[in-house]
Formats: C-alpha cells, sequence, structure tokens
C-alpha cells in the first residue's frame, strides 16, 4: 500500500496544495482527477520525490519512507513529456527496463514497430504508446501515470486500458489525465482536487456536485 498525507506545495509564496491525502493499494487503479493547474502532476512529482514540497508524509506498507521513492527502485513515473532519448532504439529501451521483447511484439501486433526504430524517428502518438508500455510493464511495484492518454487515438486508449488492468493485478497503480471519462472507467478510487485539497469520490455525481463536470456530462 501506498499512502500519502500532508502534502502541501507552494510556488513564489502561492499554497498550490494544501495537505493532501491520498491512498493507493496493489491490485487496484487509484485516480487523480482535477482541473488544468491545480496540482495533479505537481502531486505526481512530489510523491516520486524529483519533485520538493512543504511538507510530506509517505508511507509504503505502513512505514514511513525516509528516502526518496524513486530512490528506492520500486517505482516507476511516467510524466507528460516524452522522456526516452531520441538517439534510445526500441530494443535497447526494452533491455534497460527489463522487458522481452516478445511481450512488446504480443502488445502491438497491429501495429508496424520495429525494434531497431529510434524513438526520434517515431510519431508523437507511437512515442507516447511505446513509453506507456514501457513504464506500466517494468517489475517495479509502484506506477504513476501522468496523463498515459493523451495525444494516443482511441484504439491505443483501449489498449493501453486493458494493459491497466493487467497490470494492476500485482501493482499500485496511480493515474492523473484531463480525460475523465478515461480515467473513471479505468480507476477503481478515485481522488478529485479541488481547491488544493483531496477529496475521495465515492460516487460519480460527486464530480457535478463539485463542479468539477457540468449537470448531465455523466
Amino acid at each position: 500500500m501506498l499512502e500519502v498525507d500532508n502534502i502541501e506545495k507552494y510556488y513564489d509564496n502561492v499554497q498550490i496544495l494544501y495537505g493532501v491525502y491520498l491512498k493507493a493499494e496493489e491490485g487496484q487503479v487509484t485516480g487523480i482527477l482535477g482541473s488544468n493547474g491545480c496540482g495533479k502532476s505537481t502531486l505526481l512529482r512530489i510523491i516520486f520525490g524529483s519533485l520538493k514540497s512543504k511538507y510530506k508524509l509517505i508511507k509504503i506498507d505502513g512505514n514511513v519512507l525516509l528516502k526518496k521513492l524513486y530512490e528506492t527502485g520500486i517505482a516507476k513515473y511516467l510524466p507528460q513529456h516524452n522522456f526516452i532519448p531520441n538517439f534510445l532504439s526500441i530494443r535497447k529501451a526494452l533491455q534497460l527496463y527489463h522487458i522481452s521483447e516478445a511481450d512488446f511484439k504480443s502488445f502491438f501486433i497491429e501495429n508496424d514497430f520495429r525494434l531497431s526504430q529510434k524513438f526520434g524517428e517515431l510519431s508523437g502518438g507511437q512515442r507516447r504508446i511505446v513509453e506507456v508500455f514501457l513504464t506500466l510493464k517494468t517489475p517495479s511495484r509502484i506506477i504513476l501515470l501522468d496523463e498515459p492518454f493523451s495525444h494516443i487515438s482511441p484504439v491505443q486508449v483501449e489498449a493501453i486500458k486493458k494493459l491497466i488492468e493487467i497490470e494492476k493485478q500485482h501493482k499500485i497503480i496511480v493515474i492523473t489525465d484531463h480525460l475523465y471519462r478515461e480515467i473513471t472507467e479505468v480507476s477503481d478510487t478515485i481522488y478529485l482536487i479541488k481547491n488544493g485539497s483531496s477529496k475521495r469520490i465515492q460516487q460519480l455525481t460527486e464530480l457535478e456536485d463539485y463542479k468539477y463536470i457540468s449537470q448531465g456530462s455523466l
């Protein structure tokens, strides 16, 4: 179990996050929703350890984490931007992420990928879906996904959602995206970031009550 509490973040003396709490468990997908600029990406970066915060408490299986999460080697983070160097080939990336070529080929059976292709040669959509695949298939216990559905086709979105359902069985997955329907469909637990605080969503109609979506959008 991953549990984060009391996360506060300031940018130039402006407070963005106010004591945010979130709990994510193995076997479940924990979704984070919120309007643009509310701090969703900031929260993921703080959890991962790549961004400092004024306060934070992070626990793994009930034990307080005393170092950055990425330093433990048990977590992988998918940022919004492309993060694999242009010069790296798909084959080399698979080796670095300890993923078999057979797994890659079976997932991308309908796509014309060559393992010798470099990331700089892929289209934006191709590159994004490969990076999402690599992050999800890594042996790491904790997976943090920031906008995995953006810039890819509806068919690829469905493929990623199926992969998430498979991988969550033995992983903790935390996910955020501005495509809220995709998040609500794939998530077992949902938190809404509103006015800098986290609110556990018990029923989707609460998203209308909190004015995250308009009435009748569900």
